[in-house]
């Protein structure tokens, strides 16, 4: 299985991200006591593989949050980071790091960092974004010749981990069910346009955490390595203020792959949404 911890991120983004032509989640002030995570927020995840009748967990997923506030202007830092278990090492070590960094007020990023060791495969990203919405980007694939290029972005274009905690603050109630929504984010020296569907809210249970009140999605997602581009990834997260991605599912080329919270600490709000 190719890219763990690219796969199980892609799988937890919800929405927003539009790039300038199409039409934008608005980018707003918002006051830190209002957001749905907090400083010291750390969520842990395992990575499913299954293929026919073998289903095993590969291998584990973790993001962190922290805040800064003896800067001029106070941010948040999360870093992410991927690795196969011990045991699969042996067929196809993973190890990966992502950070970004975005300031508070609009959860806009101004940072970007991705170092990825996937089998044979590594691939290196430092994005920066300027305030004109312009992002400069250098990436490197292996030990190639490194990439220096500027993508024009806009007010609603972010990196793939401050999509993340971007979208945990968006409201959903007035989306329409089944509808596709654009939404696009940048990584590798590409922008990528993909769509999003809200399904509605359904009862979900997750092995060895519980049962949940959660609120469904489908995404679809480009063609590549991982993803034939024919399928979506259905992602539930918790129905309550800190909506948490739970769990992600999606068939990809060789078999199906998911990610599943197994720990969580420092959450803003209680787990309201857990029935039993």
């Amino acid at each position: 299985m190719r890219s763990t911890l690219y796969t199980i991120a892609l799988l937890l983004i919800i929405s927003t991200g539009f790039s300038q032509e199409k039409p934008g989640i608005p980018v707003e002030d918002i006051k830190y006591e209002d957001l749905v995570f907090a400083h010291g927020e750390t969520l842990r995840y395992v990575v499913n593989y299954t293929w026919g009748a073998v289903s095993t967990d590969v291998g584990e997923a973790k993001m962190s949050l922290e805040y800064f506030t003896n800067s001029g202007d106070p941010f948040f830092h999360v870093k992410a980071t991927g690795r196969t278990f011990k045991f699969y090492d042996v067929f196809f070590k993973v190890r990966d790091l992502y950070e970004s960094k975005f300031y508070a007020r609009n959860l806009r990023p101004f940072y970007f960092h991705r170092d990825i060791s996937e089998g044979k495969y590594r691939m290196k990203n430092i994005f920066s974004f300027l305030p004109n919405y312009q992002i400069k980007v250098w990436y490197q694939r292996k030990n190639k010749t490194p990439h220096d290029t500027i993508l024009n972005g806009g007010v609603s274009t972010f990196d793939l981990l401050t999509l993340i905690y971007f979208t945990r603050n968006k409201d959903f109630s007035e989306d329409e069910i089944g509808k596709e929504q654009p939404f696009s984010f940048v990584i590798d020296g590409e922008m990528y346009d993909l769509y999003y569907r809200y399904l509605g809210k359904e009862t979900k249970k997750i092995p060895k955490l519980g049962t949940f009140r959660t609120i469904k999605f489908a995404a679809r997602v480009v063609a590549g390595e991982v993803f034939t581009g024919k399928e979506e990834l259905i992602f539930w997260v918790t129905d309550d203020n800190n909506k948490i991605p739970l769990i992600i599912e999606s068939p990809i080329i060789v078999g199906k792959v998911s990610g599943r919270l197994t720990n969580f600490t420092n959450i803003k709000y209680p787990f309201t949404s857990k029935i039993k």
